[in-house]
């Protein structure tokens, strides 16, 4: 059968979905609300059968998942803090995962929010991962039979014929061409020129990074049609360098690693849209109230689909503006910015820029008994490290945490650490991993 296409099984499930998040996105705020609701009982109940840690905290808050809550019941739990996950992460993962949600994954985050955390998904959360995503792809509207270009972390330099997992089980597109976020932002840029991509998805400070570098040389990209940002906040200086340097525009994705997605930016505004199909969010006040419109609170979150590790009131250390509702006519709810992190771009003494990178388990691997880290760069060749700890570090130790940071970073810098009692967050509410204090 060539025309019209029978889909398989993967893409007949990833299509249906579709279909659903198409009507739901036009539903009021009450209707999904309370389809949230209808689904949140049903986690809620799974995770008071097989955890014992969730059956202590609803007890403790006396707080009954035995019948469907409402929202005002629900906000008795207490907030669930990164902390907990990390002196808990046993405790938060079921033993009894319906075993049609597919396979137990394992994965952890970097830290960027402050205390990296092991988090556990399914194949459940991994399908409706690739959902969002591919929603994302047509509310804006994208031509896909053109090239996609990703500079990001955790990738081999190369080329695959299609998108991604997302799209390739769904539809034929044009191939992606990759290259790693620690690659120089010159070379990022010669790379570029080579490619001629229509689509660049890249960090959201590399991609200001590499426009500002573009409008430097006067280097233009005439065939792009959309850039695409995830990793910290977008300001109006990225988005004004991003159409300055390429006459297009940037559509940013709000996602966590350990939840998925957060919300996407409207196609037909300057919103984001929280994906109430996939996470209750909560956009709270410091007295623990919901913020109204115009108002910056912490986000927090509750996972709808994750039957291993289910979160619930997990406060995700990000902080965000409430928005009203979004002119563009859909129900699902908005925030008007994120206010998130910008992680500074690390400068070598030789002029290159790029992103840095110290994975967690490179640095933990090699002195376990550090819990948080930052550093912070204070000249071209100085770096000051601080750490969170329960006792300072032997000087063998302090020598070989400085070892593979100096690998990481790719330079020997000259590096000092400094235990603290706590790494405190930077004027844009969230905790920055890496400082940059050197002056052009």
């Amino acid at each position: 059968m060539v025309w019209p296409a029978l889909p398989g099984n993967v893409a007949a499930a990833a299509l249906a979905l579709q279909f659903q998040l198409e009507m739901s996105q036009w539903w009021s705020v009450a209707q999904l609300a309370q389809w949230q609701l209808r689904q949140l009982h049903t986690v809620l109940a799974h995770a008071r059968e097989t955890i014992p840690f969730w059956r202590r905290r609803f007890d403790a808050a006396g707080f009954d998942p035995a019948t469907t809550p409402d929202f005002d019941a629900f906000r008795l739990l207490p907030l669930l803090r990164r902390e907990d996950m990390l002196t808990s992460r046993s405790e938060l993962l079921s033993p009894a995962v319906p075993p049609e949600h597919g396979t137990v994954t394992r994965g952890g985050t970097s830290g960027s929010t402050g205390i990296p955390v092991t988090y556990y998904g399914t194949g459940l959360t991994d399908f409706f991962w690739r959902a969002f995503t591919l929603r994302e792809h047509f509310w804006h509207r994208r031509d896909f039979s053109g090239k996609l270009a990703a500079i990001r972390l955790k990738v081999e330099n190369g080329e695959t014929p299609g998108w991604g997992p997302a799209t390739d089980s769904v539809l034929q597109t044009g191939p992606c061409a990759l290259l790693n976020l620690r690659t120089d932002i010159d070379d990022q840029l010669d790379w570029l020129e080579r490619q001629a991509p229509q689509y660049l998805i890249s960090n959201a400070t590399n991609l200001r990074w590499l426009a500002e570098r573009a409008l430097e040389r006067g280097l233009r990209l005439p065939g792009l049609l959309q850039t695409r940002s995830f990793g910290g906040p977008v300001d109006e200086r990225a988005r004004q360098s991003v159409r300055d340097a390429w006459n297009v525009d940037i559509a940013d994705l709000y996602t966590a690693e350990e939840v998925g997605y957060i919300a996407l930016q409207c196609p037909d505004s300057d919103n984001y849209h929280l994906q109430a199909e996939n996470l209750i969010t909560e956009i709270l006040g410091e007295d623990g109230r919901p913020c109204e419109a115009g108002q910056i609170g912490r986000v927090v979150v509750t996972t709808l689909h994750n039957f291993a590790m289910p979160l619930f009131r997990y406060d995700l250390g990000d902080y965000a503006e409430a928005g009203a509702a979004c002119p563009c006519g859909r129900g699902l709810p908005a925030i008007r910015r994120v206010i998130g992190r910008e992680r500074n771009i690390l400068r070598l003494p030789d002029g290159r820029r790029h992103w840095p990178s110290f994975p967690i388990d490179k640095w933990s691997s090699a002195v376990p008994v550090i819990r948080q880290l930052q550093i912070v760069q204070k000249t071209l060749l100085e770096m000051h490290v601080r750490i969170v700890a329960p006792r300072d570090l032997s000087a063998d130790e302090a020598s070989q945490l400085i070892e593979v940071l100096q690998g990481c970073l790719g330079h020997p810098f000259r590096m000092t650490v400094e235990r603290v009692g706590e790494i405190g967050r930077s004027g844009n509410y969230k905790f920055e991993d890496f400082v940059s204090e050197c002056k052009d």
